[in-house]
């Protein structure tokens, strides 16, 4: 008699009976299931894979302790989002290392170095905007202006419907907007 393929759980089914028992390898079968992703992602913004791989094992890390402490509905999204903050976070760790004032060159008094710093304070300003969006806001407006997706390949790869896609990008963009205008000048508070 021929043995039963073993019983494929659902990410939902593993994260209840994680709850349920505390056994990490539920956790594990759902990372498993997101690990090409997430090497896909890491790839995309880090650009090697030595690194990629490293921020994959350091994303996992986060999601087995994040897990224990709050439950996630949607974990290939959560996952995502993770390693896209993860990997940012090293971007500007290694590209964009923090500086004393006293380590940074003198611009020029000119239009050209103003507007290079306006420029460079107005993307400050956008990014901690989007960090200040709720999680829904920020997944759907980088899926949609960063990754270039549209609202069907949004609801395809996320667990939001179409409705929820559409109200995440108005809403979220209406609240950056409110963001930005508060931080109008460097000389704003």
């Amino acid at each position: 008699m021929a043995k039963s393929p073993p019983k494929v759980y659902t990410d939902a089914e593993c994260l209840a009976a994680f709850a349920k028992d505390g056994n990490r390898e539920w956790l594990g079968l759902v990372l498993d299931r997101y690990l090409l992703l997430l090497l896909g992602v890491c790839l995309k913004y880090l650009g090697n894979k030595t690194d990629a791989e490293d921020a994959v094992q350091q994303v996992c890390l986060k999601a087995l302790t994040e897990w224990e402490k709050y439950p996630v509905d949607y974990p290939k999204s959560w996952l995502y989002k993770v390693a896209v903050n993860h990997c940012l976070m090293q971007l500007r760790k290694t590209k964009f290392p923090v500086r004393s004032s006293a380590e940074l060159p003198d611009l020029p008094e000119n239009d050209e170095g103003e507007r290079r710093l306006e420029k460079e304070w107005m993307l400050e300003q956008m990014a901690a905007g989007l960090m200040a969006l709720n999680a829904d806001q920020q997944n759907c407006l980088r899926l949609f202006y960063l990754e270039e997706k549209s609202y069907q390949e949004i609801v395809n790869s996320t667990a939001y419907t179409l409705l929820q896609v559409k109200s995440h990008i108005q809403n979220g963009k209406r609240n950056l907007k409110i963001f930005m205008e508060k931080k109008q000048t460097p000389h704003a508070p």
